[in-house]
């Protein structure tokens, strides 16, 4: 059995037995689940090398929120929280940086700090110039679907087969991508929950995860405390629903979750291991 590949700016990522667990960490004001926690560049420096020591595979920075109904910033106000925590972070830590933007004039800045992902919520349409600048830096790249931009996306989403739909839409633009000179070995695809998604959707989409296999890419889960989860198992028992939702989607063929609570993750991520999933994670 082959390990499972993604090859970022610098480094290639390799895993086999377990999905890899990104940590999430958002230096906003206005994120759903930690917005206003790390705004200082201490306080996120920390929290950084925190999820490192908690077992985190790669760490997730963002410095816009992207929550429904969020409104945009400028890539100015983006850079200014971002750039501080990134030029703390290199050299301190060892696990791929990834930065969570559409934006190109960020992309190209956080790259050139030591960034060694984009991920991009927009799958390169909302600037232009976002995939000449992957592709430039040969950075990783995760490709993922979002009905509209955030002030929009839940303004009465409609799918007729959510995972098809949604999977033609990942394969046309990974083309699209490779077009643009961003090389297949470093993109994975991102289904979006919750990004211009109902109830009905996400439950859709999970259920069908194993339509993804057909893109032949690695499939990343950003399942972490979403409403969904919370209308399902109720708010005091987020943390196990999420815990469920993530071994059921590693079970159809998701590689990689994008978590905010890396320890319990990390534990499913073993588990998963355990019961053997990994030979199907593709």
């Amino acid at each position: 059995m082959q390990p499972h590949a993604w090859q970022l700016k610098t480094q290639t990522l390799q895993w086999q037995e377990r999905p890899l667990v990104m940590g999430v960490l958002n230096v906003t004001p206005d994120s759903f689940s930690d917005g206003g926690s790390y705004l200082d560049p201490e306080a996120a420096l920390d929290r950084a090398l925190e999820l490192e020591a908690e077992g985190a595979d790669i760490l997730d920075l963002g410095g816009e929120s992207t929550r429904p109904g969020a409104t945009l910033i400028s890539p100015e106000v983006e850079l200014s929280r971002i750039l501080p925590v990134l030029q703390r972070l290199v050299g301190r830590i060892k696990i791929p940086i990834s930065i969570d933007t559409w934006k190109s004039p960020v992309a190209v800045t956080a790259l050139k700090e030591g960034a060694e992902i984009i991920n991009d919520v927009s799958a390169g349409r909302w600037a232009p110039l976002l995939w000449p600048t992957v592709a430039q830096h040969r950075a990783g790249y995760v490709l993922m679907h979002a009905q509209n931009q955030p002030a929009t996306m839940q303004d009465a989403p409609e799918y007729i087969d959510p995972a098809a739909e949604i999977a033609d839409f990942l394969g046309k633009f990974l083309a699209r991508a490779e077009e643009n000179g961003i090389a297949l070995e470093s993109i994975v695809c991102d289904p979006g929950f919750g990004f211009g998604k109902t109830l009905s959707h996400n439950l859709a989409l999970l259920r069908d995860l194993e339509t993804f296999r057909v893109l032949r890419r690695p499939l990343l889960v950003g399942l972490s405390r979403k409403s969904f989860l919370k209308l399902i198992g109720g708010s005091e028992s987020l943390a196990i629903t999420n815990e469920l939702a993530h071994l059921w989607a590693t079970a159809r063929g998701a590689a990689i979750w994008r978590v905010h609570d890396v320890p319990a993750a990390l534990r499913t991520a073993r588990l998963a291991g355990v019961f053997g999933r990994g030979a199907d994670m593709i």
